[in-house]
């Protein structure tokens, strides 16, 4: 008996020594220790800062990350935002209706979310995916990415669940190199297309993919211009462009201190990861705030054949609208540059020709374009934002959405579609969002004010703005921040002003037409804005614009009216808006359809008159504090509460019930008191 508690004595010691050298086999120093948690902390804390909900596994198998679009047939469709994002859902659907649309391939938006969770890279479970994608365009497009003698040249754009117009980057162009150009150039016999193509990629991948301020480039083009007395890029001849291309390229060495990537697919990696960055720049996290876009969602990447509007004369791009955003008239709508890129469209650099003149230059591919987007409009039962390029008179599709318009637009365009059968009451109450309501209730111009008017641009967004002139964002926001109303003047906006548009009251911009950035981003937020108002010259260094005469310097008050587009001198009068029209037809059917009765907040007379003039059905909360804070009754207020004796409380009370109940200042019973 004692022989066996022994040995049990021994087996369990022997146990407890297993299992002390196994503890210490797995221990880890507590210096190893700290600096995992440390390091772990810090990515929670960047995953959190960014927005991005991480996925619990990257790179899963058996996962899809990559959907080819082409020749008719899309692996995915319009209902699909979630995944693809807008754009990419857009250019599955029109691919699939039968669409003119070049070959490409959509990465999604779960990918920008596995991208930020793998340390800012591309697991290569993805990058083997786009590799098929592409290698699927060149066969669809007759092309090789990176061939030299027939080179396939790619653009590379955003696309979230959601529209943020320009908020995110594009790389256009991508491909190019100086054997890839010089193949272009023999094949297309049409060497300035090419090195005009050239000069805008390293421009473009030197900003948008390294980082370097977009104004360095212009300055060195400007200075090109300058000295060959010319005023536009159109103008430039190939020595020039080449000459440029160079430039460029130096300053891109000198800034980061590499040679500018000759390698295309590389530029097509870098491409990718800077779109996929560019969900969280400061002007794209500044716009989700103020539209209440949530931050996981991240885009996608679509990636696509380039087109050309920069072949000559037959060739041209353009931006429109299936009706007018601005009024919501049923109208097609929209603007064009003969021999330009998108780009010069939307960042108001030449101010482009209205539509209708395509109809007399390119009668053809005018009728094709008119088709195809009646039939998109028709078929989301929504107006549809549009980019369109034309190659040496071939009509290409690059982008469909809903478009955004301004509250008195969707209003009308709602009770238009109702009584074209297009969508029901219900729907149609569904297409104005509440906060537009509040667009709706502003004041304009009082039509018969005395103004004077100064200048003259396209009227980009409806509604009237009074305020401080401020010539930078910056400004605009640390004006307004002082309870100061300002109006934000620039040559033309760019994505990166949109902090200083939020907080204007209106915009005015020297160049740029109805679908530059400034008119697409005003009328979604709402603001006033006249833009291409091409009289007014505008000095930012000296803070100052001039026109016809006048100089208006910062800080000096002027008016616009964003319906007429006229720019006024000081203050003009305001008036209410009224509840007619569209508008009032729009809110009777809210009332056959509510279920909840509508009383309002008013604490004077005045206001309670005006709500009862919108619908109101009564008053649901009065603060009787509110009513004493007119000019006239205030002081008598404080005269009560400071008063040193009953009689003089008395007498101020008097004097406010008379003020109350009997302006003509009769004397009253003292049952009232």
């Amino acid at each position: 008996m004692r022989k066996k508690k022994i040995r049990l004595g021994k087996a369990k010691k022997a146990k407890k020594e297993v299992k002390k050298k196994a503890a210490r086999r797995r221990r880890v120093p507590k210096k190893v220790v700290a600096r995992k948690v440390k390091a772990t902390k810090a990515k929670v804390k960047k995953i959190k800062k960014i927005g991005i909900k991480a996925p619990a596994k990257v790179g899963k198998v058996g996962q899809k990350f990559v959907f080819y679009f082409g020749d008719r047939k899309a692996e995915g469709n319009g209902k699909m935002k979630d995944l693809l994002g807008g754009k990419g859902a857009g250019l599955a659907e029109m691919t699939n209706a039968g669409a003119p649309v070049p070959s490409g391939f959509t990465i999604t938006t779960e990918a920008c979310r596995q991208f930020y969770e793998n340390d800012m890279k591309l697991p290569q479970i993805m990058e083997n995916e786009i590799k098929g994608g592409l290698k699927k365009v060149e066969r669809s497009m007759g092309a090789k990415f990176g061939d030299p003698s027939n080179p396939l040249l790619l653009s590379v754009r955003s696309g979230a669940k959601f529209s943020m117009p320009g908020m995110m980057d594009t790389v256009l162009n991508l491909g190019l190199n100086d054997r890839t150009a010089e193949g272009l150039a023999k094949k297309t016999q049409n060497e300035r297309f090419v090195y005009d193509s050239y000069r805008r990629f390293v421009q473009m991948f030197g900003n948008v993919v390294l980082g370097i301020d977009k104004d360095v480039f212009e300055k060195i083009l400007q200075r090109k211009k300058d000295s060959k007395h010319i005023k536009h890029d159109a103008s430039l001849l190939v020595e020039d462009l080449k000459e440029l291309v160079r430039k460029f390229k130096a300053k891109i060495r000198d800034k980061t201190r590499e040679e500018f990537p000759v390698d295309p697919h590389k530029q097509l990696r870098m491409a990718i990861d800077a779109v996929f960055r560019s969900w969280n720049n400061p002007r794209a996290i500044t716009y989700r705030r103020l539209h209440n876009i949530p931050g996981e969602l991240g885009t996608g990447v679509n990636v696509q054949a380039m087109v050309f509007g920069n072949l000559g004369e037959t060739s041209a791009t353009g931006v429109g609208f299936t009706r007018n955003p601005s009024s919501g008239e049923n109208k097609f709508y929209g603007e064009y540059l003969d021999n330009a890129q998108g780009e010069d469209v939307v960042a108001g650099i030449r101010t482009p020709k209205p539509i209708s003149e395509l109809e007399e230059e390119m009668p053809q591919v005018f009728n094709q374009l008119r088709s195809i987007t009646s039939k998109l409009e028709r078929h989301y039962k929504d107006v549809q934002d549009f980019e369109f390029t034309i190659q040496e008179g071939k009509l290409y599709m690059l982008q469909t959405r809903a478009g955004k318009r301004t509250a008195h637009a969707a209003v009308k365009i709602a009770v238009d579609m109702v009584k074209e059968k297009l969508i029901t009451k219900e729907e149609a109450l569904t297409r104005l969002e509440p906060a537009q309501l509040n667009q709706l209730l502003h004041r304009g111009i009082d039509p018969n004010a005395n103004v004077t008017v100064i200048a003259r641009g396209l009227a980009a967004s409806p509604g009237a703005a009074v305020g401080k002139v401020v010539f930078t964002a910056n400004d605009a926001v640390n004006l307004a921040e002082n309870g100061e109303k300002v109006i934000l003047v620039r040559h033309e906006t760019n994505p990166d002003d949109i902090h200083g548009m939020a907080a204007a009251e209106g915009v005015l911009t020297a160049r740029g037409g109805m679908t530059s950035h400034a008119a697409v981003v005003a009328r979604g937020m709402g603001k006033c804005c006249v833009a291409g108002c091409e009289a007014i010259k505008v000095n930012e260094q000296r803070k100052q614009f001039m026109v016809n005469g006048h100089i208006v310097r910062e800080r000096d008050v002027i008016s616009l009216n964003g319906t007429t587009g006229e720019v006024m001198l000081g203050e003009v009068p305001t008036i209410e808006p009224e509840l007619t029209g569209e508008f009032g037809e729009f809110m009777k059917w809210a009332d056959q359809l509510r279920r909840l009765k509508v009383r309002t907040n008013a604490d004077t007379p005045k206001d309670a008159a005006q709500a009862i003039k919108f619908g109101a059905e009564g008053i649901g909360l009065c603060r009787t504090e509110h009513m004493f804070f007119a000019e006239e009754r205030l002081p008598i207020v404080q005269e009560m509460i400071l008063a040193k004796t009953p009689t003089d409380r008395q007498a101020a009370l008097d004097r406010q019930l008379w003020i109350n109940f009997f302006p003509s200042r009769k004397r009253i019973s003292k049952r009232f008191l």
